[in-house]
């Protein structure tokens, strides 16, 4: 990232923790307007994991790994500490441990405990600094990204006007493209800066589209649930307070801390609204995940290909789109990043691995169910392949196996009444029985028929941008056989190797296991194992034109670019756009877009939906009433009415609304007069129970009717 620019004196270290902790104080409390949320979110997200790393000793980190571990150890922190705030105040008869008292005093006393420890050392405390970063021209029309993409959303929904975020795109893709091609515009020491504001700029022009949560076809709403039911009551329970309905969906996301105590204590903390926490918060802690991968590739494909690498992983939709509506994997991505980092890097001192790994390890198992099973598959596996291979590695070891095995498994079993690790079973199961269907591609899931060609492409846009991603594809299998054949000049270690091995027979495995990509979606499979599977794209191209010429490096990096910048302009729906044709672009083309597409599965809501469902919760007795929504219509009852989805029965043309029972009806069902049942849709004509209820609230777009009858 840089060089050194500065050791301070410990205890000077010490001096700066206080007057930091002061600065947040003085904020906290007097309640500055933006000051609050801005120096509060740098403090608890940056300096607790910088104190941590001043404790390890990990002077051996570099700038940007430095930044990596500073946040990641913090966020660790905040989810740790929260935790024992929540069972040892509880203990002490403090029926509200997760209220800002507490935490606020506990939280920076475990801080200036860490300072003092630092200080008592009496070893002088590097800093890091960006260097060129602050002096390059270049560097600030990558600064320029994210401001346009900010502005182009507030102006999609002041004006319906998406120009600016087109020529945000544009922008992109120029940088992009020149940076590759030149190295005098865009120093490699800046590619970092690049990749964190392309970052950013990408997840923000789909998080400001709108003023509440688009769930973009994930459970975010249900996250928000588990968030709202923890902060209203300050106090985390750990065991799901529900029953029957979803409880096992809903215990999952109660067992998680990353949507339970950590956003809980950044709103108690920060004072922010909520719903914002989600789109700016954690948006920009997930950006830096990207940024850790980068730094895990620079050091075996250099930093231009690391670049291309870190490029293709953004581009592809899911980045910033679905993940947007998945808070608890964008935290817990994190972690995954930050563990593959710990595991690689051979410059880290044996206990700060350890320390680090155990850390990180416990932060993964409590963030994200899904995403700790695979790693742990993928950890274990390549265990036994080292063991195989009579390969000694201290990278990965049995110890780690074994460690991450048995936090994950008793976290699972003994939290939400062990609905995670009921989950795991199910979904088994679930695969169990879909082997059945192994010969017909349809149990494969819409997304693999598409990927493999044989569902048919809407239009010739579509066949094009099909076309374009088959070729990234195409050159990561290159470069994956360039690496068997030893015609990759590029070394990886025998732990990538074997990760980046792993992750090929996962996705094949994904194609030819019928059910086995519908447990978690095809789409955020692909996204995870591009972890590995990204810096194989560059290396396919360099193995490929290896074969026809030498100089391999810049013939490469323009295949590259020839493939990933209309890539990149297909998957954010930029070409769709322009050409005016069908769109899965919410922020580019949501005003032109099919209403069932954009409110249904895209999970947009508006005001007018979100005061109907509060109104609802205000005055309906939830629990003892008999509630009625159509499928996509929960949504804003869970988030905004504080609904238990247990509690909501699905519409169709079948059901007999009991008496006194409420019928909850967004845009969709009144402007557009469409109702989604569980497998099928009707016209709200079609159901005509709905005539002989009566309306007891209405806005104009959201409606509420009961069923008076006794």
């Amino acid at each position: 990232m840089s060089s050194v620019v500065a050791k301070f004196k410990s205890r000077d270290f010490l001096v700066i923790v206080l007057f930091l902790q002061s600065i947040v104080y003085a904020m906290v409390f007097a309640d500055v307007p933006v000051a609050r949320q801005v120096v509060g979110f740098l403090y608890f997200t940056f300096v607790p994991g910088f104190v941590i790393i001043k404790l390890l000793k990990m002077d051996d980190l570099d700038g940007l790994e430095t930044v990596l571990f500073s946040v990641g150890l913090s966020v660790a922190f905040l989810m740790l500490a929260g935790l024992f705030v929540n069972e040892l105040c509880f203990l002490f008869g403090i029926s509200q441990p997760l209220s800002l008292m507490p935490l606020m005093i506990i939280l920076n006393s475990l801080i200036l405990i860490g300072g003092v420890l630092v200080c008592l050392r009496r070893e002088d405390v590097k800093v890091w600094s960006g260097g060129s970063l602050w002096t390059s021209p270049s560097a600030l029309f990558f600064a320029c990204l994210p401001i346009l993409s900010i502005v182009g959303a507030i102006w999609v929904n002041a004006y319906e006007n998406n120009l600016i975020l087109l020529f945000m795109m544009v922008a992109i893709a120029f940088l992009f493209l020149v940076g590759v091609m030149s190295e005098r515009l865009l120093c490699p020491k800046l590619y970092f800066f690049a990749v964190l504001t392309i970052a950013i700029s990408l997840l923000f022009h789909s998080s400001f589209i709108s003023n509440y949560i688009v769930t973009f076809g994930s459970d975010v709403t249900g996250e928000y649930f588990a968030f709202k039911s923890t902060e209203n009551s300050a106090y985390w329970n750990a065991t799901n307070p529900y029953h029957g309905g979803i409880w096992t969906a809903y215990g999952r996301l109660n067992a998680m801390l990353s949507v339970t105590v950590l956003p809980t204590i950044y709103s108690k903390l920060l004072n922010i609204n909520p719903i914002w926490m989600y789109k700016i918060l954690f948006p920009t802690i997930f950006s830096l995940v990207p940024l850790g991968l980068y730094q895990i590739w620079q050091g075996y494909i250099g930093k231009k290909y690391a670049f291309i690498s870190s490029f293709l992983f953004m581009a592809q939709s899911t980045f910033y789109t679905e993940m947007l509506g998945l808070s608890k994997q964008m935290i817990a991505e994190l972690f995954f990043v930050l563990l593959l980092l710990v595991m690689l890097n051979k410059r880290m001192k044996p206990y700060s691995k350890a320390a680090c790994f155990m850390i990180f390890s416990f932060a993964l198992v409590t963030s994200h169910y899904a995403l700790a099973e695979i790693f742990l598959f993928f950890i274990s596996v390549t265990m036994i392949s080292l063991i195989i291979l009579k390969h000694p590695s201290r990278n990965i070891t049995p110890s780690m196996v074994v460690l991450f095995f048995v936090i994950m498994f008793a976290w699972y079993i003994y939290t939400s009444r062990s609905a995670t690790l009921n989950s795991f079973t199910e979904f088994g199961d679930y695969v169990y029985k879909q082997l059945g269907e192994f010969f017909d591609p349809a149990s494969r899931g819409q997304t693999v028929l598409r990927g493999l060609g044989i569902e048919a492409p809407p239009s010739i846009w579509n066949t094009i941008s099909r076309m374009f991603a088959y070729l990234t594809q195409a050159l990561i299998v290159a470069g994956f056989l360039g690496l068997i054949t030893g015609r990759v000049k590029f070394h990886l270690d025998i732990e990538y190797f074997l990760l980046s091995s792993l992750a090929m027979a996962f996705l094949i495995a994904l194609i030819a296991v019928p059910g086995l990509a519908n447990t978690l979606n095809m789409t955020r499979f692909y996204h995870i194992l591009l972890f590995f599977l990204a810096p194989l794209c560059a290396l396919g191209a360099d193995t490929t034109t290896s074969l026809v010429s030498k100089q391999t490096e810049a013939k490469a990096s323009i295949l590259l670019l020839v493939l990933l910048v209309p890539y990149f302009l297909f998957q954010t729906g930029f070409v769709y756009e322009v050409t005016q044709s069908d769109s899965w672009s919410v922020p580019l083309s949501k005003n032109r877009m099919d209403p069932l597409r954009l409110y249904g599965h895209f999970g947009y809501t508006d005001g007018y939906n979100v005061f109907g469902a509060r109104w609802l919760s205000d005055h309906i007795e939830v629990g003892r009433t008999r509630i009625y929504a159509c499928f996509y219509s929960r949504s804003d009852l869970r988030a905004y009415g504080m609904v238990y989805m247990g509690y909501i029965e699905i519409l169709s043309n079948t059901t007999e609304i009991a008496a006194n029972g409420v019928v909850y009806m967004r845009s969709l069902n009144v402007i557009e007069g469409t109702v989604v049942g569980v497998r099928h849709t009707w016209n709200t004509s079609e159901l005509t129970f709905l005539q002989d209820l009566s309306g007891i609230y209405s806005n104009g777009r959201s409606a509420i009717n009961m069923n008076v009858d006794s």
